[in-house]
């Protein structure tokens, strides 16, 4: 279920003060118009971590839109499911729904990404980021055409602010690179979910633009 980019607060009885937020916005056209949260700590009146809860359903619907995304100042574009609330931070567009996460993060490199290089550099970077990070694989495929480096790994969601849970997530991160740039593009969703559909064709819909 990352080439380039890539790839995305608990309750507490007193709450603080929120942090400036992101700017937010709403897929609802195929506008080409230019991956999240940070997890909290504690479970209302409690000190300790939230617990990981056993894993929800989050299948994308047989159903759903895809539109076309182009970052700003991007040569590059990928369809996204319309509707899905679209959060913009620095090199990084996260797109969610309910359970299910794509993050696209956009990046200058002057060599392409490796197995080699995603493995010892990207995971431990990830391993410091992801709650209860596990199992990474890296691997290759092929998707819109090229080959690109496909990183598989699990870790915990961030604390839903409203309910306190925690959901075991699986991720596939797609790293692709042209002319200099690498995309980062990393789709998430509860594990055991059934969303091979929809991320292949989320994945396979990348495309370099002039």
């Amino acid at each position: 279920m990352g080439t380039g980019a890539i790839l995305l607060s608990g309750c507490s009885s007193t709450p603080s003060s929120p942090a400036p937020a992101p700017t937010s916005a709403r897929v609802t056209a195929t506008s080409t118009s230019g991956p999240g949260s940070q997890p909290a700590a504690s479970s209302p009146g409690s000190a300790s971590p939230a617990a990981t809860e056993s894993n929800p359903p989050g299948d994308i619907p047989d159903t759903q839109v895809y539109v076309p995304f182009t970052p700003s100042g991007a040569n590059v574009s990928v369809k996204v499911p319309e509707g899905w609330a679209r959060t913009t931070t620095g090199a990084s567009t996260v797109f969610s729904d309910k359970l299910n996460r794509i993050e696209v993060h956009i990046t200058k490199a002057t060599t392409a990404p490796t197995t080699s290089t995603v493995m010892n550099v990207d995971v431990p970077q990830l391993q410091g980021s992801v709650p209860k990070f596990a199992s990474p694989k890296v691997g290759t495929a092929r998707r819109a055409g090229q080959p690109v480096v496909l990183l598989t790994y699990q870790g915990d969601s961030a604390v839903d602010p409203v309910t306190g849970k925690v959901v075991r997530d699986a991720f596939e991160r797609y790293s692709y690179s042209h002319a200099g740039i690498r995309v980062d593009l990393t789709l998430s969703g509860p594990v055991n979910a059934d969303n091979v559909d929809p991320w292949r064709t989320v994945s396979d819909s990348l495309r370099w633009t002039p």
